[in-house]
């Protein structure tokens, strides 16, 4: 689905492989915060290979004798990589396991240590990545679009991983939303709402791009702080301070995830982004209602942190940066290379 989606800085015309090797793919899980050393939960800082979260989680779960709903993660990783990510393991009234004697091929614990609340999915403040990119064809090239990404960032879209095997999980939400299919399983669901939810806000995203209102402040757009959560709707006698300040960088224009209660935009905004969700996704509409699904918003704009890079020579670039939680790395490499 994100080869139907729109450049920022025109399509890469630059060839280069990445994830030939595991690692040349590795993260490391940022919680942004101290553990207490108390509680009822133990976290479990694990590094990993070749293994993915939830088979992680449920040899945990064997090791202590818990049950597997007792594991919780902040966040599902890449088994195709070398990751580093915490495990919080609810064993209240417990001495903490020996996890020295914890033996998974593939898999080695940095830190064990007790917190007294739950780790949740989400529940992280970013990751670190470190990229390596090999048989790149043309550095010059590869340069300039590494200094704008730094200077203004890439489109927020959701990686292809959220849409399922072939776009599984979109058309099974299709499917569902048409009254093609009756879905019960709870994950399954969720899934699929998820995958609905993020297909409309890559096409809106998108579709600014292409309008080239992607920088353009509308009337009734909802603006985010940058760094913080708090969001208000532009005013139309706020407009021109309110785009000065998205040109400095102090602000971004967020997109729907949306649920039973509309985009909550106004004005401009709202008829921008309900003529797109009417002219391409009007059957979720229905479903969202009926799943009692609650509209969120999202920045349309990603912008790494702590970007880096360095040549290992004339065809091999390592690249290093910081995303916040929920974001892909993916949306970095697909402005970088083809």
């Amino acid at each position: 689905m994100l080869n139907k989606l729109a450049y920022l800085y025109g399509e890469p015309t630059v060839k280069g492989v990445y994830k030939q090797s595991a690692a040349d793919f590795c993260v490391k899980e940022d919680l942004g915060y101290e553990l207490d050393g108390e509680g009822e939960h133990v976290f479990i800082h694990m590094q990993k290979q070749d293994c993915n979260t939830l088979f992680v989680a449920e040899q945990l779960a064997k090791f202590a004798g818990i049950s597997p709903k007792l594991v919780g993660y902040a966040g599902l990783k890449d088994r195709n990589a070398i990751t580093e990510q915490w495990f919080g393991l609810h064993i209240p009234g417990k001495l903490t396991p020996d996890f020295s004697l914890f033996d998974l091929t593939g898999c080695k614990i940095l830190q064990v240590k007790r917190h007294s609340k739950k780790l949740r999915i989400g529940h992280l403040k970013g990751n670190s990545f470190s990229l390596i990119i090999r048989d790149v064809d043309n550095k010059v090239e590869t340069e300039q679009r590494l200094s704008l990404i730094q200077a203004g960032g890439v489109p927020n879209y959701f990686g292809e991983q959220r849409f399922g095997k072939d776009n599984n999980n979109i058309t099974q939400a299709m499917q569902w939303a048409k009254g093609g299919i009756k879905v019960k399983d709870r994950k399954k669901r969720s899934f699929y709402l998820s995958a609905a939810r993020s297909a409309i806000f890559n096409g809106i995203v998108s579709q600014r791009i292409i309008e080239k209102l992607n920088t353009t402040v509308l009337c009734g757009d909802i603006l985010q702080l940058i760094d913080r959560g708090s969001w208000f709707v532009a005013e139309q006698d706020e407009i021109e301070s309110l785009q000065q300040r998205l040109d400095n960088n102090e602000l971004t224009i967020t997109v729907p995830m949306l649920g039973d209660n509309g985009p909550q935009t106004k004005d401009d905004a709202l008829l921008f982004e309900q003529q797109y969700i009417n002219n391409n996704w009007s059957e979720f509409l229905t479903l969202f209602k009926q799943e009692r699904m609650e509209t969120s918003r999202r920045a349309s704009l990603l912008r790494p942190k702590n970007i880096s890079w360095i040549w290992q020579d004339d065809s091999t670039l390592q690249v290093e940066f910081w995303l916040p939680a929920g974001s892909y790395a993916t949306a970095i490499l697909r402005e970088l290379i083809s």
